[in-house]
């Protein structure tokens, strides 16, 4: 087996990042962390909070302090949407293990994020905005992953095709 051993998992708001990265946790018998989770606890806010309170740049520099420190465990890290966006970031992740992109359609995306509440992305953008940021992402994430995923099967299926690509490209 490599020595890489933490997989993190990227894409747009919705994509399945932390469904999947659970059911492929499980299937690989390692942790599984939510970034944004990790962040909320370590900030002991909410993101929505962060990025009212303290701003997005904060926040994103938050993302940052996040992928160093968890790239030094092994396990399936779902990052937020915009995590892999920084190029420090996604530096950081595959020196220590792998990015996968989830890739999933926007309509497939909005229609999972829509009305949400927490995010502050949909709260503060219309579907018109969010279809534009989306756009302006994809090719960031498919630059800055090791793999390419689609993610338009149930999270289990993908969770399935992640597993089998790491067996047969990584853990061979």
């Amino acid at each position: 087996m490599s020595e890489k051993k933490a997989i993190f998992l990227c894409g747009f708001m919705g994509c399945g990042k932390s469904t999947v990265g659970r059911i492929l946790a499980r299937k690989l018998d390692c942790d599984f962390i939510d970034m944004d989770e990790y962040i909320v606890e370590k900030q002991g806010m909410s993101i929505l909070q962060i990025f009212e309170e303290k701003g997005e740049d904060f926040f994103r520099e938050a993302e940052t302090e996040a992928v160093r420190e968890l790239s030094a465990r092994n396990g399936v890290i779902a990052c937020g949407g915009g995590a892999m966006l920084k190029k420090i970031n996604a530096d950081i992740a595959n020196e220590a293990g792998y990015v996968v992109y989830i890739d999933v359609e926007f309509e497939v995306c909005y229609r999972r994020i829509a009305g949400n509440p927490n995010r502050p992305l949909v709260v503060n953008n219309t579907k018109e905005e969010l279809a534009f940021i989306y756009e302006s992402r994809v090719p960031v994430y498919r630059e800055n992953s090791a793999f390419i995923v689609s993610g338009n099967a149930s999270p289990e299926e993908t969770a399935d095709r992640i597993n089998e690509l790491f067996e047969r490209f990584i853990y061979t």
